[in-house]
């Protein structure tokens, strides 16, 4: 089944942040990464340092999108803002979960 055919359940900021994390605590095998957008943010505004990132990112298996999120990627390699990815969507159990 078609992902984007899953219904939408919204639930609160904190508890997508929750799962999104216990899902990159605990990965699916082969889980990655992909860079789906991608600008610099205004310094001043984003409060991160020159060169910074803004990005949105699609975490998938094989084929499949399981979560998507919006990172700070600092010229170090570190996440910026809170350090770590904040979800804008997690799929899971025929749903799409995304923020209240």
């Amino acid at each position: 089944m078609d992902p984007a055919s899953f219904p939408i359940v919204r639930i609160s900021a904190r508890e997508l942040r929750r799962r999104f994390n216990q899902l990159l605590e605990n990965p699916p095998a082969g889980l990655r990464e992909i860079v789906w957008k991608e600008r610099h943010p205004a310094p001043e505004r984003s409060g991160e340092p020159t060169c910074t990132r803004s990005q949105i990112v699609s975490y998938a298996c094989g084929d499949t999108e399981i979560a998507r999120a919006h990172r700070y990627l600092r010229p170090d390699g570190s996440i910026g803002g809170s350090g770590k990815p904040d979800p804008k969507l997690l799929i899971a159990d025929g749903k799409r979960y995304i923020p209240s």
